[in-house]
């Protein structure tokens, strides 16, 4: 086992940790702050168009799920970059692959407000 923190002391270093991928993110990932600013609005948007706290979920969730598709795609694509610059087919195949996952949750989260507001406002 890897020798460090414990406890409360390992949480706060965790959470630090965190809070710099989000602003690393924020500041290098220009599909980050456009994916994210469209959450922080839809967010309350979704308050108004749900009909019950299903529908609630299924409107916020697959927002956070695209979140969380578009850091680990940048996650991939910051490794990949870092071993380096010559062009390697399973370079290319681990990036294609991280922004299947974002295209995957995009998706999700489009096909789940399409349903929402059809059945809500043209059904």
């Amino acid at each position: 086992m890897k020798p460090g923190k414990t406890g409360f002391a390992r949480l706060i270093d965790a959470t630090r940790y965190s809070m710099q991928g989000f602003r690393a993110a924020w500041q290098n990932e220009a599909a980050f702050r456009q994916e994210l600013v469209s959450v922080i609005i839809l967010l309350p948007v979704a308050y108004f168009v749900a009909r019950d706290i299903t529908q609630f979920l299924l409107l916020t969730v697959p927002l956070l799920i695209l979140l969380i598709a578009e850091l680990v795609n940048s996650a991939i694509e910051a490794v990949v970059d870092r071993i380096g610059d010559e062009p390697h087919e399973l370079s290319g195949r681990a990036k294609d692959m991280g922004s299947s996952v974002v295209f995957i949750a995009l998706l999700l989260a489009f096909v789940c407000w399409a349903l929402i507001l059809a059945e809500n406002y043209v059904l």
